[in-house]
């Protein structure tokens, strides 16, 4: 009965450390003041915890699903996305290297109001969705969502 109860207690264990590091990822974000009439530069961070790597936006394999942001916002104009380079890695589960993102990575895009925008605050939706690995196994895929807000002058 002991080593049966020893061994659950592991596994519970194992299974904590599992969720745990399925969800160590880090968003934050940040977008400058915006003049009515202008723009600014807005940024999405996503911090991966060492030990860890998510596939990058062209992960250079089939089987493995990119990194997408998708940013939005009502009465103002989201310019695309920049996607940063990633760093070719091997890893076992896999005979081709796999572009991935590790660390801290920023994702950078452009917000413009119009002249005639009402308010002081402009809102913008940022949903980012990414898959984590570690070197021998990856997880579900997630989806992050993310509300950023600049002033308006």
């Amino acid at each position: 009965m002991k080593k049966l109860l020893f061994s659950a207690f592991l596994s519970l264990i194992f299974l904590a450390g599992v969720c745990l590091e399925a969800n160590a990822q880090t968003f934050s974000g940040s977008i400058g003041t915006i003049k009515r009439g202008g723009s600014a530069k807005g940024t999405i961070v996503m911090s991966v915890p060492g030990g860890l790597h998510v596939n990058s936006s062209r992960p250079n394999s089939e089987y493995a699903i990119p990194t997408v942001v998708r940013v939005s916002a009502t009465g103002a104009k989201v310019g695309a996305v920049g996607y940063p380079g990633g760093r070719n890695r091997k890893f076992g589960f896999s005979e081709d290297n796999i572009n991935v993102y590790e660390g801290r990575t920023a994702f950078d895009f452009n917000v413009s109001v119009p002249a005639n925008f009402k308010g002081n605050v402009v809102k913008v939706r940022a949903v980012v969705r990414y898959q984590a690995c570690t070197d021998e196994v990856c997880y579900p895929p997630k989806s992050k969502e993310l509300t950023l807000t600049a002033q308006v002058k």
